[in-house]
């Protein structure tokens, strides 16, 4: 049985193949102009010309202006997106059918005066009548929110101030783009901060930073407006942009040297703290953030280091040294692997006979780029880092090596070398054992060989110190205190430590030059320390001799041998044996 739809001769898909054809093209026009009038999404049709030809109540709305009247507009002078370039010329790429897309974030103005954020988007339409369709949504809600969360990430909780990201942020561009060219920055951080929070707590020591803010953000704003920073801890940093001179610097940072000195009540409490502040001012050109930074930590630290509550200006001479030094120190081990050290020697002479009876070797490092360097540019730094191990253990048998080859080429007159000990060689190594093996390899007699401690070394030593100078007096090394009369010598004592020579320091010395410059109690010191080191059974030794009136009294006085300039300045070994041969 047929039913009624599907009779002889019916397409079931007939009424399917009706449906287009059941809606005219003006219909679906008319549909789509009334889909984009009650859209809340405001939007407007754009001719070719890049005026407006039709928008929508909700962009009326948005902008504060009826729709009818934004007809004929340029839609770039309302949405902005004329204003750079860049973006100007994706807008035309999109009318002109060149680009399927533009999409931007800009701030527009309402009627009312208010401003809002919005993003901007250009679609192509197709069509013969409009070029693009323009739609802008409102995004100053999100926009607000992100500022927020921004304002939070950037800025520290306790002091309110910027931090360490929004300084480095502000500290580039201010480097890309600054009016004067130049770029000023005062590093800073509280003296005594740490007592005060641990002693008083931290709640105690964030009121403290809060207060310290305070008025550096006060000084900063009275000086023309600059960034004040809390960087961490109790470090801040103001940056001055388009500094125009170290002037400017040196007066803020005064300013704020003034505020911080002013008792803080805190909790009942009145506190005092001060601050150092490195400032540094120079080229944007001539620096990155990195390089300004770097600086003026340095500059910090040489306040600090200067006598702290004061500010220091960078000083570029003086970073070169410091840069010298960390160089230096950096490459001294690998200085002493690569053979780059070697040894001079200065006579030391018997003042009754003018004969050579010894010589001091002293250490010169041939540096491959700052060249030969003298023992008081980097036997601190050894000393400091522990090089002074390597390189003194190198140099005793360098010199006991040097030594032999005398002995045997001059064996009627035996020369003792005396070789200079750190404290930390007798610390960090096993001196003794050092000591032994480059006497053995060497082959020279002990008896040949002097040792020199500093005088603040030797006084006072026990234990591990005092045991090994017993151990290499034991073993026939003589033991000489370099430098005596600097400290605070107890000559009993001495009696007590198996010592065998005393150097006297120079600054005795120098005063017997000539006789119109004669000091009688540099004399006396030298007199009854030269008759007192004798009845202890020491030889005294006087150095930096530089002339023969020195000599002379110092013969008279009864001083053993002497050391300096009258006779000879350091030499390298061949110098040396020549001058033992006769030769000059």
């Amino acid at each position: 049985m047929n039913g009624p739809h599907n009779g002889p001769g019916h397409d079931p898909g007939s009424a399917l193949h009706a449906t287009p054809s059941a809606f005219t093209e003006s219909e679906l026009l008319a549909d789509y102009r009334a889909a984009f009038q009650i859209a809340q999404l405001p939007m407007a049709l754009v001719g070719r010309s890049g005026q407006i030809l039709i928008a929508n109540p909700a962009f009326g709305l948005l902008l504060g202006i009826p729709p009818e009247r934004l007809a004929g507009v340029r839609a770039d002078a309302v949405t902005g997106l004329g204003l750079d370039g860049r973006t100007r010329g994706s807008y035309h790429a999109v009318l002109r059918g060149h680009s399927e897309r533009m999409r931007c974030t800009r701030r527009l103005k309402h009627a009312d005066g208010h401003t809002l954020w919005a993003e901007v988007t250009v679609l192509p339409t197709r069509c013969e009548d409009s070029a693009a369709l323009l739609t802008v949504l409102d995004i100053s809600e999100r926009r607000d929110l992100q500022e927020r969360l921004r304002h939070i990430q950037m800025h520290d909780p306790v002091t309110r101030l910027p931090n360490r990201a929004l300084f480095f942020e502000r500290l580039t561009s201010a480097l890309a783009d600054s009016a004067t060219g130049r770029i000023g920055l005062c590093y800073l951080d509280l003296d005594g901060f740490k007592a005060i929070n641990d002693t008083l707590g931290h709640r105690v020591g964030d009121q403290l930073l809060s207060s310290a803010a305070q008025r550096l953000a006060h000084c900063a704003t009275g000086a023309g407006g600059h960034l004040v920073a809390r960087l961490g801890g109790d470090e801040f940093a103001v940056l001055v942009e388009g500094s125009t001179g170290t002037e400017q610097l040196t007066r803020l940072a005064e300013k704020m040297l003034n505020a911080l000195q002013r008792p803080f009540d805190l909790c009942g409490q009145r506190l005092a703290v001060s601050a150092s502040i490195g400032v540094v001012e120079r080229e944007c050109a001539s620096t990155t953030a990195t390089g300004l930074m770097q600086a003026a930590d340095t500059t910090l630290y040489w306040a600090k280091a200067d006598g702290k509550a004061r500010w220091t200006l960078f000083d570029p001479e003086r970073n070169a040294h410091r840069m010298t030094r960390q160089s230096l120190s950096a490459t001294l081990r690998r200085g002493v692997e690569r053979g780059e050290f070697t040894l001079e020697y200065q006579p030391i002479v018997g003042l009754a006979d003018d004969i050579v009876r010894g010589a001091e070797a002293l250490v010169r490092w041939r540096h491959p780029q700052f060249g030969t360097l003298g023992p008081d540019r980097f036997i601190g730094l050894a000393e400091e880092n522990g090089a002074i191990v390597p390189l003194g253990r190198w140099a005793l048998a360098e010199a006991c090596r040097q030594a032999r080859r005398w002995q045997l080429e001059h064996p009627e007159r035996p020369l003792f070398v005396s070789v200079n000990v750190a404290v930390r060689q007798v610390w960090d190594s096993d001196l003794v054992s050092d000591v032994a093996g480059a006497l053995r390899d060497s082959g020279l007699p002990s008896g040949l060989l002097q040792l020199e401690l500093t005088e603040s070394a030797v006084m006072g030593s026990a234990g591990r110190p005092l045991q090994a100078l017993q151990d290499l007096s034991d073993m026939g090394v003589r033991i000489a205190i370099d430098d005596f009369g600097t400290g605070y010598s107890n000559l009993a004592y001495l009696s007590r430590l198996p010592v065998r020579a005393l150097k006297l320091d120079g600054t005795f010395v120098r005063g017997f030059r000539t006789a119109r410059h004669l000091n009688p109690a540099d004399e006396t010191i030298v007199t009854s320390l030269v008759q007192l080191a004798h009845k202890l059974g020491l030889t005294v030794t006087a150095e930096c001799v530089e002339g023969p009136a020195q000599a002379e009294r110092l013969r008279r006085i009864g001083c053993d041998t002497g050391q300096g300039w009258h006779y000879a300045r350091p030499m390298p070994a061949d110098h040396m044996a020549a001058l033992l041969a006769g030769r000059t």
